[in-house]
């Protein structure tokens, strides 16, 4: 069950397209996605790497700045301490390597995804100390480590934390108070008086945002710093960040420059995964590059990842792209059986709730978050996936738009060990004893109704197939890149009559509809979901004669409502339209 929605925002898309030089249907599109003004839409358009938002607005940027440069010139060592995944790995890659041009002695350590957890820890700190470590700057993490930041201090180190998660708080009849780690300097947008204007940049921006304002303090070439706008861009789309403001920016030019990327490592990747560098988009990264740098950090240590980026002889670098992308593969298998044992307890046991806490009792803590998130797209319920570690239980969660994750399970801390996160996801540990009361508590609290588990599916605008044309598919490819919070655009139309219907490919899983809608107009439509899930719906609606009919390319009843992305399909040199299958519904007369 869908609630299909239709945009309804108003404005002159006639006049706005003239004054852009673009069809209406793209000022439509743009406005649905929260633009209103001419230089809002060709900014979205237009935009390049002057719009960027000032680093200096990062509150302590500069102050971190002139405290790293300090420790350069004195010659000090300095302790990079990233995070496993994607992000953490990208943004100790671009401090390691413009701190490394600047001068300085430098190194990263990463915690252990299983034996330390999220975040710079005691561990961490107390083998700084014994390497003569005289700064420690954190990435992608740091802004909830209260006690590893005491620890740094009592052990006679500078700290400075770089993160663009949640500040911690506590809640006080309705009011917020925050709580941030004793540090020389904290460069995090989400603190609450960060006059930063752009907050959803992810970790490894805000490091890229820092090493801006170091090397204009230093005066140092940015166009060393700008070389690694890719690695930025990179872990921007693998962090979900929403693609909008300057990430569109960063993550267009990011693009551009990583389809001629001079990263030996990061062409390896590119290589392996048999990705046509011409052709590489926001989903590659997203899908296959991303998957693979976080494998490391998953299966293995995500100092693989880093040093496959820092990798200079390609032999060795086709390696270990090579050894990451098996390390992926793993990974595939073992979520596979992971998302499987996971449906199996909500089926049985968990359908009542709105809050879904799983316990897996076999499953590699690594993959909880990733679990969580499947279970999440299947069931529209926030959902945390935990394992037992041994010595606790350790998790993550995965939330849906109706429900902030971060402040309804801060309620809760009193039974958890660990906690940290945004609005979308957490990670977290708690003791065994804890599990029932957490759960429940999270259920009961939860404020959900009934609709807000309905998956909502925002359609753009409803168009006519006749409005189609290979011009206007190709043009909209000016939104792109598309991501979270610029989705691929989405149109609608209804009385489409299924003239024939053939499954297709080697494992049987596409769908191919010759289509023929109100007008008389022909198109063909493919669809790569659950045929069989497709079959049940249509035998349910027309009865199993007209299904076979329409199998058989005989005139039957069947009639379709379709969700699409329009298409162009090239075949011995000969284009065609076609729709791309999002969502159907059937139409009954």
């Amino acid at each position: 069950m869908e609630r299909w929605i239709l945009a309804t925002k108003r404005a002159d898309f006639t006049g706005l397209g003239k004054a852009l030089g673009v069809d209406p249907v793209l000022v439509r599109l743009m406005r649905n996605r929260g633009l209103e003004t001419f230089e809002e839409m060709n900014s979205w358009l237009h935009g390049d790497l002057k719009d960027l938002h000032d680093p200096y607005l990062l509150k302590d940027a500069e102050r971190a700045a002139k405290i790293i440069a300090g420790h350069i010139k004195a010659g000090h060592r300095i302790m990079i301490a990233n995070d496993f995944d994607c992000d953490g790995i990208s943004s100790g890659y671009i401090l390691k390597s413009c701190l490394k041009h600047l001068g300085a002695d430098v190194y990263v350590d990463t915690p252990d995804r299983c034996r330390d957890g999220y975040g710079i820890n005691e561990r961490l700190i107390r083998e700084a100390a014994k390497q003569d470590t005289s700064l420690i700057i954190t990435c992608d993490n740091g802004i909830a480590a209260l006690e590893p930041a005491q620890l740094a201090a009592q052990l006679g180190m500078e700290l400075i934390i770089t993160d663009h998660h949640e500040v911690p708080f506590t809640e006080e009849n309705g009011r917020k108070q925050y709580t941030l780690p004793r540090a020389a300097a904290i460069v995090d947008p989400k603190q609450p008086d960060c006059p930063y204007p752009f907050k959803g940049i992810c970790g490894a921006v805000v490091a890229f945002k820092l090493m801006q304002v170091l090397f204009d303090l230093e005066k140092a070439d940015e166009r060393f710093l700008f070389g690694l706008l890719e690695i930025a861009a990179m872990a921007t789309v693998a962090d979900v960040m929403e693609l909008r403001d300057e990430n569109r920016i960063l993550v267009r030019y990011g693009l551009e420059q990583m389809r001629h990327t001079e990263n030996i490592g990061l062409k390896a990747l590119i290589e392996i995964n048999q990705i046509k560098e011409e052709k590489l988009g926001a989903y590659h990264i997203g899908f296959i590059i991303g998957p693979c740098l976080n494998a490391s950090g998953r299966l293995s240590t995500a100092k693989k990842a880093l040093e496959l980026l820092e990798e200079k002889d390609p032999e060795r670098a086709a390696d270990m792209a090579n050894e990451l992308k098996a390390l992926n593969d793993t990974r595939k298998d073992m979520t596979a059986k992971g998302v499987e044992q996971a449906r199996e307890l909500v089926e049985s046991s968990m359908l009542s709730r709105k809050v879904l806490v799983i316990l897996l009792q076999q499953c590699h803590e690594s993959l909880a978050g990733i679990i969580a998130g499947r279970i999440r797209e299947y069931y529209n319920r926030p959902t945390i996936v935990l394992v037992d570690t041994g010595e606790g239980l350790k998790g993550s969660g995965r939330s849906i738009p109706a429900y902030d994750m971060f402040t309804r399970v801060s309620r809760f801390k009193q039974y958890l060990s660990r906690f940290g996160g945004h609005t979308m996801a957490c990670g977290l540990s708690l003791p065994y004893e804890n599990l029932q009361p957490f759960a429940d508590a999270l259920d009961a609290d939860c404020g959900l109704t009934q609709k807000d588990l309905i998956p909502v599916v925002p359609i753009d605008i409803q168009l006519p197939i006749g409005y189609l044309t290979e011009d206007l598919i190709r043009s909209l490819e000016m939104l792109a890149p598309y991501g979270n919070g610029n989705t691929h655009p989405l149109f609608a139309e209804k009385g489409f009559a299924v003239e024939q219907a053939r499954v297709l490919g080697v494992n049987r899983n596409v769908l191919k509809l010759k289509l023929r809608d109100l007008r008389g107009l022909h198109i063909d439509g493919l669809y790569f979901g659950d045929i069989e899930a497709f079959d049940r719906r249509m035998e349910e609606a027309f009865g199993t004669e007209q299904v076979q009919r329409m199998y058989g390319g005989q005139s039957n009843a069947v009639e379709l409502m379709l969700a699409y992305e329009p298409d162009i399909n090239e075949f011995r040199g000969v284009k065609s339209l076609q729709l791309i299958i999002r969502h159907y519904d059937v139409v009954r007369r």
